[in-house]
Parts: C-alpha cells; structure tokens; sequence
C-alpha cells in the first residue's frame, strides 16, 4: 500500500483526484502502477487501477492476470471493478471506502457479485487514515 501511496501523491502536479494503484505479481513483484491522470490525459477512463492493469498485462504479454493483487488507495468505482473482474485479478486490496461511487463493499459490490462469471477476494481499509488524508485534503484544497 505504500507504493500505491507514493503513485497518488504523483498527482500533486496535476488536477487529478490522488489515487495510486499497484499490480504485484505472486512472487512480490511489482508489474503495473498508476495514478489517476484523467485530467492529464483528457481521459475518463484513466483511473490509476486501469492504468496499472495496463502495464501489468504488457509485462505479462497477457490480458489475464491471475494469481496477481491489485492494491489501491481508493475503494475501486464500478469501471475500475470491471476491469479488474476482465482481466482476472483475484485479490484487491483498498484503503479509503469511497462511500459515492464504490464497487467493492460501500455502494456496489461488484468484486464478489456471486452472478459474475469472475469474482475477487477483497482486503479493505489497509493505510485507510493515510489514503483518506490525501483525498481530503486535495478536496479541502479545491474549495
């Protein structure tokens, strides 16, 4: 969770909400980051989880990720909990819930929707105050 820390605080520079993900592998390694640059790309759909599933399957040389975690600062939004259901990420491990928009506990539960052909195993709240702090304070900023 630290290293996803560190990709949101990469977002200071820019307009975009701090969030960082990370892809490991099974044996620790990491494979994938990213940070949300849907301001700097001009991209909705670069959110941090998407663009560090991204890396992580060009490393692999595949769209399938088993056996990998994925560890973000925020709780994943309903795209970002599809593609890592797409890309068949079997764990996910979170920070901060995000009680608007979250798919994997707070508002949806898409993670572990039993009717999905795929499902992944949740860890949530890990470095909460930490991944929480940065986003009240870049929201405290901008108002």
């Amino acid at each position: 969770m630290l290293l996803a820390l560190e990709e949101a605080a990469k977002t200071v520079d820019s307009q975009d909400v701090p969030v960082g993900a990370v892809v490991v592998d099974e044996s620790g390694r990491v494979i994938g980051r990213g940070h949300n640059e849907r301001e700097l790309r001009h991209d909705p759909t670069a959110h941090a989880e998407v663009l560090a599933i991204r890396e992580a399957a060009l490393a692999r040389d595949d769209w399938q990720l088993p056996g990998c975690t994925l560890v973000v600062t925020l709780e994943p939004c309903v795209m970002c909990a599809g593609a890592i259901l797409a890309a068949r990420i079997p764990t996910v491990v979170f920070g901060a819930w995000d009680e608007k928009a979250g798919a994997a506990g707070s508002v949806y539960d898409a993670l572990r929707d039993r009717r999905l052909n795929h499902r992944a195993e949740v860890f949530a709240g890990v470095e909460a105050e930490a991944s929480g702090a940065l986003l009240v304070d870049f929201f405290a900023a901008r108002r």
